[in-house]
């Protein structure tokens, strides 16, 4: 990973010499972001403090690019009917959160639920719980509020999957990991290479472990737990639930569970998780 100096070099060489191209390893292409040092704003600027937090992990949510962020509830939070314009998947990582129909029965769903909300459909959010957060990530922006008046049907149908009900799969039947204790739950897309999807991967307690990953687009948020992330320069950070790891390229990430630790990894190729 270049130092400031050497990015400022590459920077100069290239303007001097734009033929001289520069191997994609020698460019900076791990983030490491604990939740700690994430930059928050409202998530609907209009709302002023009456709106969510948001903060970006990756991405810009008011462009047309792929954007990873995360959304802080207050305590009993509800919001009014409204529609987004595009899909977005969601993750609780802290306290209840339900999200359906507005005349829809409250079914609260806490850590390591999933769900998605189509593009059109009017639907309330709302939050239980004195801490409240959430991982939402959608495909492509801008990400806008409009009211339910606005709705409309895009032939996709809502999501919503409690923890209880996520399918796990032990890691020894799976080609992604070699070691005991690792399961993973599918959540959307494809797990095949050059495919893009979304996986949740339950880490057992006290786990010396590296993620092998070879891939245009790697992408993991902690969801429970933590993890003791050791980085190529022997920096040693602790990730708490909604910190963010992501590569791109053929990367090592080397890391250490102290208890059972969940993660959420968005990829478009194939990883490999196995202890050191």
């Amino acid at each position: 990973m270049y130092s400031h100096i050497q990015r400022y070099m590459v920077v100069l060489i290239s303007c001097f010499f734009p033929s001289v191209v520069f191997a994609e390893e020698e460019v900076e292409a791990v983030t490491v972001v604990p939740v700690e040092d994430v930059q928050w704003g409202y998530l609907n600027p209009l709302r002023g403090d009456k709106s969510p937090g948001a903060a970006e992990l990756w991405g810009d949510r008011k462009k047309s690019i792929p954007t990873g962020m995360l959304v802080r509830f207050k305590p009993g939070f509800s919001s009014p009917p409204h529609i987004h314009n595009i899909t977005y998947r969601g993750v609780v990582i802290e306290g209840m959160v339900h999200n359906d129909d507005p005349n829809a029965e409250k079914m609260w769903m806490p850590t390591g639920s999933f769900w998605t909300q189509p593009a059109g459909e009017k639907h309330i959010t709302a939050a239980s719980g004195e801490s409240n957060l959430i991982f939402l990530e959608i495909d492509s922006g801008p990400y806008l509020v409009k009211p339910p008046n606005a709705q409309f049907d895009n032939g996709e149908r809502p999501i919503n999957i409690h923890v209880s009900n996520l399918v796990w799969i032990s890691g020894n039947s799976l080609e992604s990991v070699k070691g005991n204790g690792i399961e993973i739950a599918t959540l959307w897309g494809s797990t095949k290479s050059g495919e893009a999807g979304g996986e949740l991967v339950k880490l057992p307690a006290n786990f010396n472990g590296k993620i092998d990953v070879d891939a245009g687009e790697f992408r993991a948020v902690v969801i429970k737990g933590s993890l003791t992330y050791t980085s190529a320069d022997q920096q040693v950070r602790t990730l708490l639930p909604g910190s963010y790891i992501g590569s791109t390229g053929k990367r090592e990430h080397s890391f250490f569970t102290s208890q059972e630790s969940w993660l959420y990894i968005r990829t478009d190729d194939a990883y490999l998780i196995a202890p050191h």
